[in-house]
């Protein structure tokens, strides 16, 4: 049933006279006229159909009606674009937030590399120069490899590198290791699109590494091993080290390629992490080819990295979809530097993934108590703020199943869910977790330079 015309049609404004109201004005030169008129029309249009409710009796209320639904409107179009949020979720590498946020100097190079760039121009010889190369360099001199190659993320190495070396013929991957990660990435729709051979061994809980020996045969192009990203088998479970799939590849002149995937650099257990793969200690046994992400235990920007042996780098390179898939000046002048700070040592210093799955969590206490009391002061009585432990998770593929015990800062409300809201729609943008009644921000992965924007968010939603 369709809802009833109001009565006092004839109040409604023409367009016209609403953009000329000053508000919808500067809402005209920061959106465009057309975007605005197309926004008051569909709001004049609910009014005259009666989908906006009854109408005032007074054609300045409508008016003003009709210029508030104007500012929604632009708060809902600046919403669904890429904006900065304050991260409180505790979720250290979250793939919905973009995952890594990069450390100030990259973002810095970034920036910088916005305008034009020496990209693929060599500066002292004044000729071409290769794209990449810088970043190359330091991918080899990080990890020890003969060759690097640098594309736009994991999932694209992992396609070129399989469609290179292995098109047309077979695979070797333990059944254990064919995951789907997010947005239905499956690992076996990728071997079909490269035209290679699935041969998958052992059973989802263990593969010997006999199982891959027995299927080793004349098809065979590679052996390889694959990190499972977002999950764990635990308990009753056995897999080949990579160690043993080099030795038993190489035995047969097949190439051993191991896919990492979390691009971690370190020996984070000393954290009291999980042991996770090091890109360094892949290419020390011999693997021929290691496979990674940037975005995630790296650090840097969204990317592939595919270092080893310098034949099959260069295999890989002079493959036409390289180009399909290669990086942009941006990403790569913030791979350059985070790579720079992980050269210099200063990486647990400087980049944030790494700063905040290694801060202890009396350190976050310590912040969460001080900014509480800051809260306290500034807030009426009848708001409450309150220190609260929570766990933290380390997200983003890496170290699954992993929690972090952290501090954050509750607000106890009756509206929990519409402060949540304003959260997420405020300037800056705070994701907040809820937990039972709560709003809670872990100030595990609230960068330092966002405690203070944070602090007024919050003070404004308790001010609605």
């Amino acid at each position: 049933m369709n809802p009833r015309p109001p009565q006092n049609q004839r109040l409604l404004p023409a367009v016209e006279r609403v953009l000329n109201v000053a508000e919808v004005v500067e809402l005209c030169r920061r959106h465009g006229r057309g975007v605005v008129t197309g926004w008051t029309r569909a709001i004049l249009d609910d009014m005259r159909n009666g989908r906006a409710g009854e109408l005032p009796e007074d054609a300045s209320a409508i008016i003003h009606n009709v210029v508030r639904g104007l500012g929604e409107a632009a708060r809902r179009d600046a919403s669904a674009r890429l904006r900065r949020v304050i991260n409180g979720t505790g979720v250290v590498i979250h793939t919905n937030l973009g995952r890594a946020p990069l450390a100030a100097a990259a973002a810095q190079a970034m920036a910088e590399a916005a305008s034009c760039t020496n990209l693929e121009v060599d500066l002292v010889s004044g000729r071409r120069g290769r794209r990449g190369a810088a970043a190359e360099a330091l991918c080899r001199e990080i990890t020890g490899a003969e060759a690097a190659l640098v594309v736009n993320n994991c999932a694209a190495a992992t396609f070129l590198t399989l469609q290179t070396l292995a098109a047309g013929r077979e695979a070797i991957i333990s059944r254990g290791q064919l995951v789907e990660i997010g947005g239905s990435y499956r690992l076996p729709d990728v071997f079909a699109q490269a035209g290679v051979v699935l041969r998958e061994v052992g059973t989802t809980n263990r593969t010997r590494l006999s199982d891959y020996e027995a299927a080793i045969g004349e098809h065979t192009a590679a052996l390889l091993r694959v990190h499972p990203s977002n999950y764990r088998i635990t308990g009753f479970s056995e897999e080949a080290a990579i160690a043993e799939l080099v030795e038993l590849a190489h035995a047969h002149r097949l190439p051993a390629i191991d896919d990492v995937g979390s691009g971690c650099l370190y020996d984070l257990t000393r954290f009291g992490l999980p042991d996770e793969s090091i890109v360094g200690n892949s290419v020390r046994t011999g693997a021929d080819l290691v496979l990674f992400s940037g975005d995630k235990l790296l650090g840097g920007p969204q990317c592939g990295i595919v270092v080893g042996r310098a034949e099959l780098v260069e295999k890989l390179r002079s493959n036409p979809l390289a180009r399909a898939v290669r990086v942009d000046k941006l990403s790569l002048a913030a791979l350059e530097t985070t790579l720079e700070i992980h050269r210099a040592g200063r990486a647990f210093a400087e980049i944030p993934v790494l700063r905040q799955l290694s801060l202890p969590a009396d350190e976050i206490r310590n912040t969460a108590e001080r900014l509480v009391a800051r809260l306290r002061a500034a807030s009426p009585p009848s708001v409450t703020f309150s220190v609260q432990a929570v766990e933290s998770a380390p997200g983003g593929g890496a170290l699954a199943g992993q929690t972090l015990a952290s501090w954050g800062i509750a607000v106890e409300t009756a509206h929990s869910e519409r402060v949540a809201e304003q959260l997420r729609l405020g300037t800056p943008a705070v994701m907040p977790r809820l937990n039972e009644g709560c709003v809670l921000v872990d100030l595990r992965t609230v960068l330092p330079e966002d405690e203070e924007p944070l602090l007024r968010r919050l003070l404004e939603c308790q001010a609605h």
